[in-house]
């Protein structure tokens, strides 16, 4: 394969770069302020949760209703991204408006069927500027929506920081985000062609048996992903206050900065996910970043109550690894279908994987209730497990059973 020299591919990728890390410090804003949320209108866990699973079911609702249409590979990229982050900015901002549960959730529903517009394009047009190096490339993007989607617990971890402060400033970011695409994004020397509209696309994805096993471990992946972000959060609010009962505000300021850090390193992961991944194969990173989180999934539950100094690096090891595969199995997609179809494919495979996570999120709370914190975790382990099934499947060519 020849190498990537177009000039401005590294100018498009800071920039696309920059614009995914500002677009997506909406997906958690309101996750971040789960506890405010809770104290305000008197919420259970599981109620709270819906900040986020509403989130995941717009995500779900706009990548299908993207996949139907074909936009991704219809409308102009840089129109789509543009255009969608808008959207979702105003949506976030709206937020504050919501004086109950069933407002809020209105609001966060409509940001994530927004963000369905920023999320898979991203990743085709990045694509449109590499080939040697797509896994770096489409790495770095997905490192950055990571860190990103960690910026609201940052805000929320100065003093002071209210509602306001945290959705305000995520949705000034999607704004900035949006200006950022339109005035200097255009697509590279390697586009996909475009199709005519057509029903079948989607369907045609499907009978891709490359495609399957690529979305089979991807959908592994996420089983785990999205809870783990979810409730890491929780868990290490709960921890502090476990050991000790004392830690009061500051005990949440940790908690938040420490959530921070586990989403955010995630960043650093996927573009060493990226790098080793153009080295050594994709299939190869994959199973091992799956091995290794789902190993943190099993053993973090017993640094529950425990000093951070315990808590915290396997956190942090689970943070990296977690999120070091995702690109990669994008990646595999783009690889597993004709060019004409990449955009419809990519927004298929992560509509299927967000509706998962619908599920899986809701799925913690009762474990807790059942077996407490040290033990909750232990479940999401079965996600890299199958996933690891699949990608194997992949690589030898073995037909599913």
């Amino acid at each position: 394969m020849a190498s990537d020299s177009h000039p401005d591919r590294w100018r498009m990728l800071s920039l696309l770069a920059l614009a995914e890390l500002l677009v997506m410090s909406l997906w958690f804003a309101g996750s971040a302020l789960s506890a405010q949320y809770m104290a305000r209108w008197s919420l259970s866990a599981s109620e709270a949760a819906w900040l986020t699973t509403v989130v995941q079911l717009g995500f779900v609702v706009g990548t299908a209703l993207s996949a139907m249409l074909n936009l991704a590979d219809v409308v102009p990229s840089r129109r789509l991204f543009a255009v969608s982050a808008l959207v979702g900015a105003l949506a976030n901002a709206l937020l504050f408006t919501a004086s109950s549960l069933p407002a809020a959730l209105a609001w966060r529903f409509a940001t994530g069927v927004a963000l369905a517009g920023v999320y898979p394009p991203a990743m085709k047009m990045i694509a449109t500027w590499f080939r040697a190096r797509r896994g770096l490339a489409v790495g770095t993007i997905v490192g950055a929506l990571t860190v990103g989607k960690a910026l609201p617990y940052l805000v929320h971890a100065f003093p002071q920081a209210g509602i306001g402060t945290v959705l305000f400033t995520s949705s000034a970011g999607a704004t900035l985000a949006a200006l950022l695409v339109w005035t200097g994004y255009r697509d590279g020397p390697y586009p996909f062609p475009p199709r005519p509209f057509s029903w079948r696309l989607a369907l045609d994805v499907f009978a891709e048996r490359r495609w399957r096993l690529a979305t089979g471990g991807y959908l592994g992946h996420m089983l785990e992903l999205y809870s783990a972000w979810t409730w890491l959060p929780v868990f290490i609010a709960a921890s502090i206050a476990e050991h000790d009962p004392s830690a009061g505000a500051q005990g949440t300021t940790v908690a938040s900065a420490l959530a921070f850090a586990v989403v955010a390193i995630g960043g650093v992961g996927c573009v060493w996910g990226g790098l080793l991944a153009d080295r050594r194969g994709r299939a190869w990173l994959v199973t091992k970043a799956m091995t290794i989180s789902g190993a943190c999934a099993l053993l973090i539950g017993f640094t529950f109550g425990r000093s951070l100094w315990l808590l915290a690096p396997i956190a942090l090891v689970w943070g990296f690894f977690i999120i070091a595969d995702s690109a990669q199995f994008s990646v595999l997609v783009t690889e597993s279908v004709p060019p004409h179809a990449v955009g419809t494919a990519l927004t298929v495979q992560t509509s299927l994987g967000f509706l998962l996570t619908a599920v899986t999120i809701q799925l913690v709370p009762p474990l807790v209730q059942r077996v407490g914190w040290p033990w909750a975790f232990a479940a999401l382990a079965v996600g890299p497990a199958l996933g690891i099934d699949s990608i194997r499947r992949l690589t030898s060519g073995a037909r599913p059973g």
